[in-house]
């Protein structure tokens, strides 16, 4: 790629879309990671599972949108199996997820035929994204980013959503009030999965076949997303208290790592150490709160000390 701004700009549609379909698959992870406290595996494994059901029912003549809505189903049948997992069996929350991951590896092959992958090419059959048409697909992206935004709103609203949300903050007082945490649990990986499997259906269609190894990395990615939007959501607002938000911004957090990678592929840093690259920028992001704390803990003791030596 020549170091040129046109070429950068011609890059960059392609990274706006790649980064809203991976900041959907991170609202699903947000599920999981942010509301739950559950650190969730599974996602690397669902997200190609999501792929290879809307691509194989694809090539089978059904329409994609019937097939996007089966590999978000296919995402909760998986979701839900972690949570079983860990529920019903007390297994540790990030042992289930790596055992679902470690499973859907060969139920993701089956489903892809025995084959490593599976193209679906956009001359042959309607998509609803496409990489040939990166405007196209940032509008579509950005219409599904908009409606999951708008139905997660309405449902942590309601009753059986606060019960999740109480689960993850504080699981002993939601038990003493009455809430069966272990079917809060079940319900919330299930949703999680869902998304990020139909993130991956998107994703799938977009780059014009699915992969059994397309998921790999993807909770890196998530978190990325996720830590990134939270610092920039910060940085603009302070604090906030609407949900809305914090959902907007975990979108913009995945266009943001995307755009970055794709500044980093401009300037011709070794593909080989995009992943390197990846890790150093969560790392980053997940430090910046922590250094903020003791900022302000070291400058707030210092104006108590200054304070008692005026006194």
């Amino acid at each position: 790629m020549s170091l040129s701004i046109a070429s950068l700009l011609t890059a960059l549609p392609g990274c706006l879309a790649q980064g809203t379909i991976w900041g959907i698959m991170a609202l699903g992870l947000y599920i999981s990671y942010r509301l739950l406290d559950f650190a969730d595996l599974t996602v690397d494994g669902s997200f190609a599972t999501g792929g290879a059901v809307a691509v194989m029912l694809i090539v089978r003549g059904y329409p994609a949108p019937a097939a996007v809505l089966c590999a978000l189903l296919s995402g909760v049948a998986v979701g839900l199996i972690t949570g079983l997992l860990h529920t019903r069996l007390g297994i540790a929350p990030i042992l289930s997820g790596i055992l679902t991951q470690i499973a859907l590896y060969s139920v993701n092959l089956h489903i892809l035929g025995n084959k490593a992958n599976q193209a679906v090419s956009v001359d042959k059959y309607r998509l609803l994204l496409t990489l040939r048409n990166p405007a196209s697909s940032i509008l579509v992206a950005m219409i599904f980013a908009a409606v999951l935004i708008a139905i997660f709103y309405w449902f942590f609203g309601t009753e059986l959503g606060s019960a999740i949300r109480a689960t993850g903050s504080n699981p002993n007082m939601s038990k003493a009030q009455g809430i069966d945490i272990r079917r809060m649990k079940v319900l919330a990986l299930g949703l999680s999965n869902g998304i990020v499997a139909l993130s991956g259906a998107l994703m799938a269609q977009y780059q014009g076949f699915a992969d059994v190894q397309m998921g790999r990395g993807a909770i890196v990615i998530g978190l990325a997303a996720i830590i990134i939007g939270d610092v920039v959501r910060h940085a603009v607002f302070k604090e906030t208290r609407y949900f809305s938000v914090r959902l907007a911004f975990v979108i913009l957090g995945g266009i943001i790592y995307y755009v970055v990678m794709g500044v980093a592929l401009w300037l011709r840093l070794p593909t080989n150490d995009l992943k390197l690259f990846t890790a150093i920028i969560v790392a980053v992001a997940l430090a910046i709160p922590n250094i903020k704390k003791k900022g302000y803990r070291s400058s707030r003791k210092s104006k108590e000390k200054e304070a008692d030596s005026h006194g």
